[in-house]
């Protein structure tokens, strides 16, 4: 399973890409963010899905993005890049990847700024190769694992954030993801990319890095979870019979 989740903010982006591969009762390390500087532009792309599928698609993407004469003005010429990769990949492998039982997957997201956009752009693509954009409304997506990171998405993100709290609740929602499940894991990689300074960033954190946020993390939850007002519970406690005296014990009088 894979774990990578793209954010739009107002400020800019912010990639995040778990690096856990399964296979059997194998678990390697390998990258699933890779960043790209195109002309003016730069970008970042990340994968989850089929591992062998997701390796060809990078693989031609990069060769056709070096042989490059004309680098692109656009963000979503980029994305249209990407599709032709994962549709040369599907022409060359589904047929033989579900004649043995096994589905072509694979899902991107991409996201950066091309000379020509007037924002920085964020979208994700499909194992069909087509695409749409991630907009303010839902100012993120999740690729892989999404729902044990989700609430703490859809209850804290809004578009207006800056880039810091962004990072701060996505490193939340794979903190959530990696304690609920046991494919997901570190090291993470982090991309930042400031729409100020049109300049794209990057980052490792290993699980040391992590340890004391999440234990913080951790026990604001119960923390808040104790101190939240009960009376709205009497409703079902009411229902349950006075309790018990103790029994005596044997040494009792």
């Amino acid at each position: 399973m894979t774990f990578c989740l793209g954010m739009r903010v107002k400020d800019g982006l912010v990639g995040i890409a778990d690096t856990r591969v399964t296979s059997g009762h194998e678990t390697i390390t390998a990258r699933k963010l890779s960043t790209y500087t195109l002309g003016d532009g730069c970008f970042f792309v990340m994968t989850s899905g089929l591992r062998s599928v997701r390796d060809k698609v990078l693989t031609y993407f990069n060769e056709y993005i070096e042989g490059l004469n004309t680098p692109r003005d656009r963000m979503f010429k980029v994305v249209n890049d990407v599709a032709a990769q994962i549709r040369r990949a599907s022409a060359e492998d589904r047929a033989a990847l579900e004649a043995n039982g096994t589905r072509f997957s694979i899902n991107v997201l991409a996201g950066g700024w091309m000379p020509a956009d007037h924002e920085p752009k964020l979208y994700q693509l499909y194992p069909e190769a087509n695409w749409v954009e991630i907009g303010p409304g839902t100012p993120y997506h999740i690729i892989g694992a999404g729902g044990y990171g989700k609430p703490v998405l859809d209850r804290t993100l809004k578009f207006e954030d800056s880039l810091q709290f962004a990072l701060k609740v996505g490193c939340l929602a794979f903190d959530s993801t990696r304690i609920s499940a046991s494919d997901v894991g570190f090291p993470i990689d982090v991309v930042v990319y400031d729409r100020a300074s049109r300049t794209m960033v990057e980052q490792r954190f290993e699980e040391q890095d992590f340890h004391e946020i999440s234990r913080h993390w951790q026990d604001r939850l119960r923390t808040s979870i104790h101190a939240m007002d009960v009376r709205w519970l009497e409703k079902v406690f009411r229902k349950l019979p006075a309790a018990a005296p103790p029994a005596p014990s044997e040494q009792d009088p």
